[in-house]
């Protein structure tokens, strides 16, 4: 082998091995991940009990804009918290709390590796690395600020602790333990629902755990479970048991009350479907393969954490896209064991459809950019400025050159990927990553004018500068847009309680133009139009008279 052959074939060991892994996670997780505002939506509306805990406020029991808020206990907010704190200096406080979603989504990457690596052996590691990497619906909830994604990282590591059951069951309890306590500090009962039920399904179906060592170490687990979650509930008791009251009767609410009727379904179906894509052709070639040896701690750990989150999301009867996050360790893990086993024609399929499709959305992605410059197709730049009428992008030609050198990088990295089984799933998470990095170049402007609420606030700020110190009461105001008022106005919106309120302000957000009718004391004295089409929104603010 010549000097230049041994450096060629040296660059491309490290470039397709852990260091170019290890990277290609990294450029992952942290584009688009700074930079922009809290957009509408989870993004402003997560980051509302972060703003609180900075301000010193509510640093047991989660609030916005001073309200309750019992969708998620603390573990989130405290860690996205804590990061906003230390690069206060570097970043806005919105960046660095977005920093908490980098840290759990790396973790629930790292741990279902572990996981594949310790029920299915070395060589589905960096396939169950790369599957999760390349997964369609998690690319967006793993840039903004959502402690979703802190509670899939508690149940890989549950499912890492669990897998260790069979050869080392003190160590892998204590993990499972660990992992289970933290899964209910970030999602609550649905935390304690996807992971303490795993210990019992293994102790009692799973042959290679029964026995006295790895019953010992389901114990210590789920001891260590029980006990750790019971602290902050006893501590939130003693500060405040109004509050505890209330987090309790909301999350059995939402466990129960809501459950999917029949017509549900077809929606649930058809989320999962481009979701989960594509890890779940994969696990069901992986169950078929391994059909004989299901009640092994190989296949039944995952199938019973899969079937746990399937049962949440019937339960919680949502098919928004964020509740499908819990299927993604599992599915991660089946279809990482099936990996190595596809056949020639299959993986080669697989290989090229995955191409293709990322192909296909990188020239979607390039003409939404076409039609913000040129005005074409002239179909979409319409559409475009009916959303965003007052919008216009700033220096194009470096989103241009950015765009160029991206989508060349990824097809001759593609072209270059060597032939292994390994090369399908690398080229779904190449694909991804691309995708994700070339819509933010292109994309990221519009997407921070369409979808923050700086302008707004900043323009009741000014509204409300010459009036006298008084409250504001809020009509009609979601989450996300209480938090961005709050964030950029330091206005804190108080709630209309039986229609009435004692506040000398009432703003109203009024969606699609349509006004709300309020009593003659109140007089208008501030409007400001956001969006067009059916995502305008109209605030006015009114002034008791």
């Amino acid at each position: 082998m010549t000097g230049e052959s041994f450096r060629i074939s040296t660059i491309r060991r490290h470039l397709y091995g852990a260091t170019g892994l290890a990277l290609l996670i990294a450029l992952y997780l942290l584009t688009g991940l700074t930079g922009h505002d809290p957009w509408r939506g989870d993004d402003a509306r997560h980051f509302g009990p972060i703003l609180e805990m900075l301000q010193g406020n509510h640093l047991l029991f989660p609030a916005i804009a001073g309200q309750p808020e019992t969708d998620f206990p603390p573990l989130y907010y405290w860690t996205g918290a804590a990061f906003a704190r230390l690069l206060a200096p570097l970043l806005p406080l919105h960046d660095g709390a977005r920093l908490a979603t980098t840290l759990f989504t790396a973790l629930a990457i790292f741990w279902i590796a572990r996981a594949a690596s310790r029920l299915y052996g070395r060589e589905t590691r960096t396939p169950a690395a790369l599957l999760a990497l390349g997964t369609l619906g998690l690319v967006l909830h793993a840039h903004e600020t959502q402690p979703m994604i802190a509670l899939i990282a508690m149940q890989a590591l549950t499912l890492a602790g669990l897998s260790h059951m069979p050869t080392r069951p003190a160590l892998g309890g204590v993990q499972a333990g660990l992992g289970a306590a933290l899964a209910f500090l970030a999602g609550g009962l649905p935390g304690i629902m996807l992971t303490l039920p795993l210990f019992l399904v293994v102790i009692a179906c799973s042959p290679e755990c029964r026995n006295p060592r790895a019953s010992s170490g389901l114990i210590i687990g789920l001891s260590l479970a029980i006990g750790a979650s019971a602290l902050w509930p006893l501590v939130l008791h003693y500060q405040s048991p109004d509050l505890l009251a209330l987090w309790w009767r909301t999350e059995w609410h939402d466990l129960w009350a809501e459950a999917m009727s029949g017509n549900d379904f077809t929606r649930l179906v058809e989320v999962l479907g481009w979701f989960a894509w594509p890890l779940w052709p994969i696990a069901l070639w992986s169950l078929w393969r391994t059909r004989r040896h299901l009640l092994h701690t190989s296949s039944l750990l995952p199938i019973a954490a899969l079937v746990l989150a399937l049962a949440w999301i019937i339960l919680h009867g949502s098919v928004n896209p964020v509740s499908m996050l819990p299927v993604v360790p599992p599915l991660a893990l089946l279809a990482a064991s099936g990996t190595p086993t596809l056949r020639r024609g299959a993986a080669n399929a697989f290989d090229w459809f995955g191409i293709m499709t990322f192909g296909v959305f990188a020239l979607l992605v390039w003409t939404a950019w076409t039609a913000q410059v040129f005005l074409w197709p002239p179909g979409l730049a319409r559409h475009l400025v009916r959303l965003a009428p007052d919008f216009a992008l700033r220096a194009p030609e470096i989103s241009a050159l950015t765009g160029i050198v991206i989508s060349s990088a990824w097809v001759g990295l593609a072209w270059w990927l060597p032939r292994s089984p390994n090369r399908a799933p690398a080229n779904w998470a190449l694909g991804m990553t691309m995708l994700w990095c070339l819509t933010i170049a292109l994309l990221k402007p519009w997407f921070d004018h369409d979808r923050s609420y700086r302008p707004a606030a900043m323009s009741l700020k000014i509204a409300l500068a010459g009036e006298r110190e008084d409250c504001v009461a809020m009509l009609g105001l979601s989450t996300s847009q209480r938090t961005s008022f709050h964030y950029f106005a330091g206005i804190r919106p108080e709630k209309v309680v039986n229609n009435e309120t004692q506040c000398g302000f009432l703003l109203v957000v009024d969606d699609r133009g349509n006004t709300q009718k309020l009593e003659r004391e109140w007089q208008q004295i501030w409007e400001f139009r956001r969006g067009g089409g059916r995502q305008l929104e109209i605030f006015r603010l009114y002034r008791r008279d």
